[in-house]
Formats: C-alpha cells, sequence, structure tokens
C-alpha cells in the first residue's frame, strides 16, 4: 500500500522524516504544471511547503528535478504556507492551506510515483479517489 495510514503520517514527522501528497495538475494550457504539497521537520518545527513545477518531464519520479512552473521563482524549496509545533497541527494546517487528503499522503520522494502514474492515465481530471483535484489557497 502505498498511502500512509495517520499514526504512519505522525510517526514519520516524529523520526524527521518527510511526508508529501501529489495534488495535479497546476498551471494553464499553455503553461502545464503540477504541484504538491510536503511536510518536513526543520529544527523541532514542522514545516508545509507548497511546490509547483511544469509538467514537462513525463516519466520521471524525482519531482524535484522538475523545472519551476513561475519563470520567476526558483524551486529549491517551494513556498513555505505554514509551521507548527506538532505533526498533526502541520498536517490539519496542509490540508486546509491545499486542500490535501488525509488519505492520500505518502513517504518522502513517493509524491513522484504519484505524478508517474497520473502521467499514464493520460492525466485524468479527478483524483485517484475520484474526487477533483485539490485547489490549493496559495498557488
Amino acid at each position: 500500500m502505498r498511502y500512509l495510514a495517520e499514526p504512519f503520517i505522525l510517526g514519520a514527522l516524529k523520526r524527521g522524516r518527510a511526508v508529501e501528497q501529489f495534488l495535479g495538475p497546476a498551471g494553464s494550457p499553455e503553461r502545464p504544471g503540477i504541484h504538491w504539497v510536503e511536510i518536513r521537520l526543520n529544527h523541532g518545527t514542522c514545516e508545509v511547503y507548497l511546490h509547483s513545477a511544469l509538467d514537462c518531464e513525463p516519466l520521471t519520479g524525482d519531482l524535484d528535478s522538475l523545472l519551476p512552473l513561475s519563470d520567476s521563482e526558483e524551486e529549491d524549496f517551494g513556498l513555505l504556507l505554514a509551521t507548527a509545533n506538532d505533526p498533526l497541527a502541520a498536517l490539519d494546517a496542509a490540508e486546509t492551506h491545499t486542500g490535501a487528503v488525509r488519505e492520500r499522503w505518502v513517504n518522502q520522494s513517493m509524491a513522484g510515483d504519484e505524478y508517474r502514474d497520473y502521467v499514464l492515465a493520460d492525466r485524468p481530471t479527478a483524483a485517484p479517489d475520484g474526487q477533483p483535484w485539490p485547489s490549493p489557497k496559495s498557488s
């Protein structure tokens, strides 16, 4: 099973491991992109980042290798959306700011597999659970 149950999400974060979620399409038809959300620990604080990249490398599983969606931004760290003192609060913040779904979090680097599945499925208009893709408030 690719997706993490909540106790495994919280456990990963408490051990200093990041978790991610592929959020689907972003950008415009002229400049198609994707976005994903990441929660990672930094000096005891959980940080929530929104990443946006060009949808230009259909067979990659390495989202960090994709070019930034915006010409004016660097995609080294993404956009910091929130910080929290505990993992559960960070999950809540990520879901509030991005529309992420509790049942679709994966371990770090696994969001790339979600992107690859999205491309192989011919970029569907709905998420794997049949719901619309999330619409982050800060993208």
